[in-house]
């Protein structure tokens, strides 16, 4: 997923934001970026955990 610098993928974020955009608006969407990018790196390294597991371990129903 590294296509780009920091900067580059930053610049980018501010370019999709719209003119009123709030800086809570602009952390949001760092965070996000970093979220997303954060759980692709982990699947890629295969730390990953199935649905069923997940239910289980939290005791839920289907």
């Amino acid at each position: 997923m590294q296509t780009g610098s920091i900067k580059q993928k930053a610049y980018r974020i501010l370019d999709n934001l719209p003119d009123k955009a709030t800086w809570d608006d602009l952390m949001y969407q760092i965070y996000v970026r970093q979220a997303i990018e954060a759980g692709i790196k982990e699947s890629k390294e295969g730390r990953t955990v199935e649905v069923k597991e997940v239910r289980k371990r939290f005791g839920l129903l289907k």
